[in-house]
């Protein structure tokens, strides 16, 4: 399953916005969470870290919660920047999320050593709100499932705003 995200929404965020620990591209210490459209769903592929574990040979909650919350707002990001008429790299700006809500639910120990693949499903609830259902799968096992609830950033983020 060592697939590979090529065209990751997180890519297109501006530097000031791209420091996020778990998705970030400028953040040396952070997991880098791509997140990309495969057909009408979404996905993020990670391999966690040998520092990652919660006990030997097995993942850290912590980390699938973090994947499953960056993989929210960057599907959400990817859901309103093609309804807005774009697609991650076209070169166009995309809109910012930031989480509203998160909840998960671990149904199996998720296992270390293996990639970790987070698919998501984007259904918009508001014009500036959207639900993501993200399912977290190591070896085709559905390890976890999460719901993302993930608004459009406030210009209180901004410097400036």
């Amino acid at each position: 399953m060592e697939e590979k995200v090529l065209q990751a929404i997180q890519d297109e965020y501006p530097d000031d916005f791209a420091w996020c620990y778990g998705c970030g591209r400028l953040n040396e210490e952070g997991h880098h969470f791509r997140t990309g459209w495969n057909g009408e769903q979404t996905v993020t592929i990670y391999r966690p870290e040998q520092n990652h574990l919660a006990l030997p040979g097995f993942v850290y909650g912590g980390i699938v919660a973090s994947l499953i919350d960056c993989h929210g707002t960057g599907s959400a990001a990817l859901a309103l920047h093609r309804k807005n008429g774009h697609e991650a790299g076209d070169g166009v700006e995309p809109p910012r999320f930031v989480t509203a809500s998160l909840n998960v639910n671990f149904l199996k120990p998720t296992p270390h050593g293996v990639p970790l693949k987070a698919i998501g499903t984007v259904q918009e609830i508001h014009p500036k709100k959207f639900k993501v259902e993200t399912e977290v799968f190591a070896n085709d096992i559905l390890c976890a499932r999460g719901e993302v609830v993930a608004v459009v950033m406030p210009s209180t983020f901004l410097k400036n705003g």
